[in-house]
């Protein structure tokens, strides 16, 4: 059995070490596409880390999202457990986590770095999917992945909420999106 986990971050910067994660959030979906739990969590920047300009910049235009971030800031290592804690306890008995991600890339490299560097493990070992390689799939695309993009996906795969950039709004959302995509490629099947 498999515990889908919707992952979504917000960050200072590209790239993990130097540039940090700010607040992630997180939504535990079943193979039937029910919400299980919800983790959110705002951390404290890395020691020695720094702030990229364009991202800054990007934050000074989305009113007082950034502030909300470094609202009740824990410590990396701290908010790494609690997650990796989070994670294996809503698995326990229902299978094992797959992390999901749109894009994976992004949100799963600052997590797996974070995981690894500060609990020294991670629960999802390398087992991470790609919502927008589902999209493709599903929407026939996939030599034209390029071209796929929210705008390009049928409206009645969205949910009603507007993506907020609160982490775990946008983890909820962004996994509704996937059971959506699952249940298109089911059709597309039969």
């Amino acid at each position: 059995m498999t515990v889908f986990i919707s992952c979504d971050i917000e960050t200072n910067g590209p790239i993990p070490n130097p540039n940090s994660i700010l607040q992630l959030g997180a939504a535990a979906f079943d193979r039937n596409g029910e919400l299980i739990s919800t983790y959110q969590v705002n951390l404290e920047e890395l020691p020695g880390g720094e702030r990229c300009e364009k991202t800054m910049k990007w934050w000074a235009e989305q009113g007082d999202l950034f502030e909300k971030t470094r609202q009740k800031m824990v410590p990396p290592e701290k908010a790494m457990l609690e997650f990796c804690n989070w994670v294996e306890e809503t698995c326990r008995g229902r299978g094992k986590p797959v992390f999901a991600g749109y894009p994976v890339a992004w949100d799963f490299s600052f997590v797996f770095w974070y995981l690894i560097r500060f609990v020294g493990r991670s629960p999802f070992s390398h087992s991470a999917l790609d919502i927008k390689t589902l999209a493709a799939v599903a929407l026939d695309k996939e030599l034209d992945y390029r071209q796929v993009s929210k705008s390009s996906m049928p409206r009645d795969w969205f949910s009603e909420s507007a993506h907020t950039h609160v982490a775990v709004d946008d983890a909820v959302e962004q996994g509704e999106l996937m059971f959506k995509i699952f249940e298109a490629i089911r059709e597309r099947r039969s």
